[in-house]
């Protein structure tokens, strides 16, 4: 384990020399370009407004200093019917209290005076439905940090409930959820709505009291989150530092004292001594008052935001005025940044990020200016071009790795847990491209979709392939393959191909695109907007237009290839070994038609292009390690999907990576698992607009490639090339552990994925007590051989000598979206989702190695 560095001091500069051109710069005169920030006082500022809390007759939520640290998990408040009433006057000061607080947080969000705002903070009664017979009014309301949604209890002794608009994904009018469908009635459709979250958390499925105030719900809590989504890193930080401010003043008496002041740093995740702590609280407290207040409190802002490390390059580039002028911009962008920068992108830089306007009309960028600059996402470690669709889509189809998820319905295991439609919405809504229906006989001639031969609960067919429908295309406009497991009945395979019918309609490809026989697949870009059905046919597509009856055919599905190893051997005799096909549903096979794999020469040999295999993990991780150049050259021709072995009921993932090495197209993870599997597979479908498609390398589309990724050999694959990165600091980085006194003591892992020869890892340090603005300063060096197949993933953990570090936040990109220079990255959590105002900074170079 890496040795643990000692506590930084978070308000101290760092070490000044970790560029040794560069010099800090530490003249009080260029200290202050530094803007002017809002006057920060624990209250606010301003008048109370007209729009103040509801009236005293209702039940009032605690104010923010009273839950815990982090306001964006569930958090047990104190009893609101056990506190003592107040008198009028104490009222009155807390609602103006309240107010400033208020007003203070829609200046922070730029939404002073908006009528959504507004409308979330008086709030109101909504019936809150948990089943058919579970539906009870609840008073909803935003609380005065303009994030946190309260929820009022109506048991006695009962906590109340909150949760964080960050958290919040979606927010769905009408009876879209699994709940509402199956718990209300349709003359209510208008009046429901769904706040649905990221991660594991249930969806909250609510009723109005008209269709009017359901749409006022539903547009103002999504106008508030896209506001708060759009928020800079800056705005983001400014934000939640006020309000840890405020929880730190437990008596509510607008001023700081020593001990809040150490209450507050432990809320931003960093821990000092009593003597340090007096140390600083000196060094602010000008009035010798022995508490903080108004400007003071702006000096202990300033202090605490301060990143000595921008100033050491910021100050490189502004030595003659103390400010960039668009030539010294131009000057940082192509030497430091290695981009083609010209005047006229310097100067729509300084225009759009420069926050002072006489600096703006000056054509001069501040070091505020240039530190939002940095925190953009064009100047992020992604590069900006690959946000969007980049990449050739005219490729046929099996040209290109496909997102994809196995078992899509189930959100938890793969014995016991729950099978639901939203787990179809959260997979396509992340970009998969391919999803599964495990297809069984249902009740009143409906087919269900479950994990046979399990406790996973049903969801009707028909109702995910109308969720499938209405989501497919919301974050790609690019083809939807359905991997059709059927275990049915030709009676109800009928009904299913009914559904699919007039549910999916003109979209759902049902004969080959052009009417003539293909001899390739279709494009991606030609499929736009299109499914795909991929199963079970009962003859040659070349026969697609002589008559046939339903027959039968050899079923090759997972369950006959192993995958349900946990089952009983009575259970699985029970497994027809043929199964009656029905022509209506065969018929819908175009492209994607399944058959058992019999060896490679007998694919070449005797199959279609359209005819293809899925393969058992342990079985694909074999041919890889024994035949990866026939299997590259197999998936030339045709597509291959891997899906994980039986053997991981806890719907636990395996490595993509050796399989794309392999140029396997479908690689199916269990998408309902967070884990460094799942990270990387998100890593790769981050670039080229999210579409779940990723054109796979030259030398992986020859039908002659020499290409071996587990004995390399001269070739146009083999580019090396050295990644050098620095590891300068990170910000605001969130606690791992709820615990009020528990402070993360972070190091940065930094890994290599890819072929064998590329794979590689190291970390930092770590530092101790600082998760607000650790700094390392330290230099890692990677020799990388294939750059098209590699990703890089940077890794925060919180060190722990006794057991296993813990998660923090990470990031995965391909290799070749890396931008060189200085860098900041943003993080993402356990589930996939950004962390607000966390990240890393650092300096990357990329060099060709002769």
């Amino acid at each position: 384990m890496a040795p643990k560095r000692r506590s930084m001091d978070p308000l101290q500069p760092r070490d000044q020399h970790y560029h040794k051109r560069l010099k800090p710069i530490t003249s009080p005169e260029r200290r202050a370009q530094s803007r002017a920030d809002a006057r920060w006082t624990l209250s606010g500022a301003g008048p109370a407004g007209p729009a103040g809390p509801r009236r005293s007759t209702q039940v009032h939520p605690p104010s923010n200093e009273t839950v815990g640290a982090r306001a964006h998990s569930p958090i047990a408040m104190s009893c609101l019917r056990g506190r003592p009433k107040a008198s009028p006057a104490e009222e009155m000061l807390r609602r103006a209290r309240g107010q400033k607080v208020v007003e203070m947080n829609e200046k922070l969000l730029g939404m002073k005076g908006d009528p959504d705002l507004h409308f979330l903070l008086q709030g109101g009664d909504l019936l809150k439905v948990r089943s058919s017979s579970w539906k009870k009014t609840r008073h909803f309301r935003l609380m005065e940090d303009c994030k946190t949604m309260w929820r009022e209890s109506r048991k006695m002794f009962k906590n109340s409930k909150t949760f964080s608009l960050d958290d919040v994904s979606a927010v769905r009018m009408g009876r879209q959820s699994e709940g509402l469908r199956k718990n209300t009635e349709e003359l209510v459709e208008g009046r429901c709505f769904s706040i649905m979250f990221k991660g594991s958390r249930k969806n909250l499925d609510l009723i109005a009291s008209s269709e009017e105030e359901a749409k006022r719900w539903v547009s103002s809590l999504q106008t508030v989150i896209s506001n708060r989504g759009n928020l800079n890193r800056l705005q983001k930080t400014e934000h939640w530092i006020f309000n840890c401010l405020r929880k730190a003043d437990k008596n509510e008496d607008d001023q700081m004292s020593q001990s809040e002041l150490k209450d507050f740093l432990r809320l931003i995740n960093v821990e000092v001594d009593d003597e340090y702590a007096e140390m600083l609280f000196q060094k602010c407290d000008k009035s010798k008052s022995g508490y903080l207040a108004g400007e003071e409190i702006e000096h202990f802002y300033k202090l605490l935001t301060h990143r000595e490390e921008i100033d050491v390059i910021y100050g490189e580039y502004a030595k003659a005025t103390g400010f960039m002028s668009p030539q010294n911009l131009v000057d940082f962008l192509i030497k430091e940044q290695r981009e083609a920068a010209t005047l006229a992108d310097a100067h729509n830089i300084i225009q759009k990020h420069e926050p002072d306007e006489n600096a703006k009309e000056k054509k001069l960028l501040s070091k505020d200016g240039f530190l939002m600059y940095m925190h953009h996402p064009e100047a992020m470690v992604l590069n900006p071009d690959h946000r969007e669709v980049y990449q050739d889509m005219s490729q046929p189809l099996n040209h290109y790795f496909i997102s994809s998820s196995h078992n899509t319905y189930l959100m938890e295991d793969q014995l016991t847990g729950p099978s639901s439609t939203e787990a179809y919405v959260r997979a396509l809504l992340k970009g998969c491209r391919c999803v599964e229906l495990d297809v069984w006989d249902g009740s009143d001639d409906e087919p269900v979709i479950y994990h046979g031969y399990t406790l996973t609960s049903k969801i009707l067919f028909k109702d995910a392939i109308k969720s499938i429908k209405e989501y497919a295309f919301k974050t790609s406009d690019y083809p939807v393959i359905l991997s059709l497991e059927n275990h049915c009945s030709v009676a109800q395979q009928e009904v299913m191909a009914d559904h699919m019918s007039s549910i999916l309609g003109s979209a759902l490809v049902t004969a080959p695109l052009g009417g003539g026989m293909p001899t390739d697949f279709p494009s991606p870009e030609e499929l736009k907007g299109k499914f795909l059905i991929k199963g079970k046919r009962l003859n040659k597509l070349e026969a697609s237009f002589a008559a046939a009856d339903d027959a039968d055919v050899t079923e090759e599905d997972e369950a006959n290839n192993g995958d349900k190893d946990e089952l009983k051997e009575e259970e699985k005799k029970k497994e027809k070994k043929k199964l009656k096909l029905a022509k209506a549903l065969s018929d819908m096979v175009v492209y994607c038609k399944s058959v058992h794999f019999n060896g490679f020469e007998d694919a070449r040999r005797n199959l279609s292009f359209y005819e293809m295999s899925s393969f058992k993990e342990p079985n694909a991780m074999a041919l890889v390690e024994d035949s990866a150049n026939s299997y590259i050259r197999h998936n030339v021709d045709k597509l291959s999907r891997i899906y994980p072995a039986g053997s991981r009921t806890d719907s636990s993932n395996y490595s993509p990576v050796p399989l794309w090495n392999a140029g396997c197209q479908i690689v199916a993870l269990n998408f309902q698992t967070s884990c460094t599997d799942m990270d990387v597979h998100q890593g790769r479908f981050l670039v080229n607009g999210k579409s779940g498609y990723v054109l796979k390398p030259a030398f992986m589309r020859n039908e002659a490639t020499e290409f071996d990724p587990i004995t390399l050999t001269q070739g146009p694959w083999l580019k090396h090339k050295t990644l050098h990165v620095m590891v300068i600091s990170a910000q605001q980085l969130p606690k791992v552990n709820q615990k009020k006194t528990s402070i993360v003591d972070p190091l940065v892992r930094v890994q290599v994925y890819g072929v064998p020869a590329d794979v590689a890892e190291k970390a930092t340090t770590s530092v101790a007590n600082n998760g607000f603005n650790p700094a390392w300063n330290e230099n890692f060096q990677f020799d990388v051989y294939v750059p098209e197949l590699a990703l890089v993933r940077f890794t925060v953990e919180d060190h722990d000598s006794m057991s296993a570090n813990d998660f923090v936040g990470q990031y995965t990109l391909p290799f070749e979206s890396l931008k060189m220079g200085y860098r900041h990255v943003p993080l993402l959590g356990k589930n996939g989702d950004p962390l607000p105002s966390s990240g890393l900074f650092l300096h990357i170079m990329v060099l060709d190695v002769e």
